[in-house]
C-alpha cells in the first residue's frame, strides 16, 4: 500500500511539473495571440487584460499593407523545405554508414558533429560571407539554402545515426543472406524502420530554417528575397519603438506553419515508432 501511494504521489508531481513546463511555453503564445487582436487603445492600457475587450482584424490588415509578408513567408518557405530535404538525403546514408562501421574515421565524425553546434554564428559569419560572394551566392536563396544545410546537418546526422543503431543488424543479416546489397537492404529494409527518424529530422531542419534570422539578414539584401523573421523587424521603429499590433500579427501568422507542420507529422511519427517497434 505504501509503495502503492509513493507511486501515485511521483506520478501527480509529473503531472505538475508537465503542467508548469506546458504553461511557461504556452505563456507567451497566448499573450502574442492576444495582442494580435487587441486594438491600439487597450495596447497602452496600464491595465493589460488576457482576452481583449475589443478585438479587431485591423492589426492583421496593417501587418499585410505595411509588409510583403505573402513574398517572405514564400521565400522562408522555400528555404526551409529545401534545406530540410537536401540535409536529409545527405545525413541519412552517413548515419547509417557512422552507425555500422565503428571505427576511427567514425569517431571523427562523431567528434565533428559534436564541435560544429558548440560555434557560435558571429565566429563564421565572416568567412562564410567572403566564400559565398566568391561563388556569387551573395542575395540569393540558393546561397541561404546551403547555409542552412550545412548548419543542420552535423545535428541532423547525429539524430539519425541513434535511430540507425536501433534498428535491429538481423534484419540486415536476413536481407543479405536473401541476396540483397547493401543498397537495397538500405532502401527495402532499413529505411522504413527510419521513416520516423527521417520525418522528425526533417521537422527539426525545416523548423530550425524557418525560425533562423542572423544568417538571412546578413546574406539576403534587397526586400523581395527576405524571409519572413527579417521582414518582421521591419515593424520596428527607426528608434527601436515596436509597432506593437501589426507586429504581433505578423509573429502569430508566422508561427502557424510550423504548428500545423508538426500536428500533422507528430501522429505519423508516434506510429511509426510503435510500427517499427512491433518489427524489431
Amino acid at each position: 500500500m505504501t509503495t502503492l501511494r509513493t507511486s501515485r504521489s511521483g506520478r501527480a508531481g509529473q503531472y505538475v511539473a508537465l503542467l508548469c513546463y506546458l504553461v511557461f511555453l504556452g505563456f507567451p503564445f497566448l499573450w502574442l495571440i492576444s495582442t494580435a487582436f487587441k486594438p491600439p487603445r487597450e495596447l497602452g492600457s496600464l491595465h493589460p487584460t488576457w482576452i481583449p475587450n475589443d478585438p479587431t482584424l485591423d492589426n492583421f490588415r496593417q501587418a499585410f499593407d505595411e509588409q510583403p509578408l505573402l513574398q517572405a513567408a514564400g521565400n522562408s518557405l522555400i528555404a526551409a523545405l529545401s534545406a530540410a530535404l537536401i540535409a536529409v538525403v545527405i545525413a541519412t546514408p552517413m548515419a547509417y554508414a557512422m552507425a555500422r562501421n565503428r571505427n576511427k574515421l567514425s569517431a571523427a565524425a562523431t567528434g565533428w558533429v559534436v564541435v560544429s553546434q558548440a560555434f557560435p554564428f558571429v565566429l563564421v559569419i565572416i568567412p562564410l560571407f567572403l566564400i559565398l560572394k566568391n561563388l556569387h551566392l551573395i542575395n540569393t536563396l540558393f546561397g541561404l539554402i546551403m547555409v542552412y544545410v550545412v548548419w543542420s546537418l552535423p545535428f541532423a546526422l547525429w539524430m539519425l545515426v541513434g535511430y540507425v543503431r536501433a534498428v535491429p543488424r538481423e534484419l540486415e543479416e536476413a536481407a543479405s543472406v536473401d541476396g540483397a546489397g547493401k543498397l537495397r537492404t538500405l532502401v527495402s529494409v532499413t529505411a522504413p524502420l527510419l521513416a520516423p527518424g527521417i520525418v522528425a529530422t526533417a521537422l527539426f531542419a525545416f523548423i530550425t530554417a524557418w525560425n533562423e534570422f542572423f544568417f538571412a539578414l546578413v546574406l539576403l539584401k534587397t526586400p523581395e528575397k527576405q524571409t519572413l523573421p527579417v521582414v518582421l523587424t521591419h515593424f520596428l521603429g527607426a528608434e527601436g519603438v515596436a509597432d506593437l499590433g501589426p507586429l504581433a500579427a505578423a509573429a502569430f501568422l508566422a508561427t502557424i506553419p510550423s504548428l500545423v507542420i508538426f500536428a500533422i507529422i507528430q501522429k505519423r511519427i508516434t506510429g511509426g515508432m510503435l510500427t517499427g517497434a512491433v518489427k524489431s
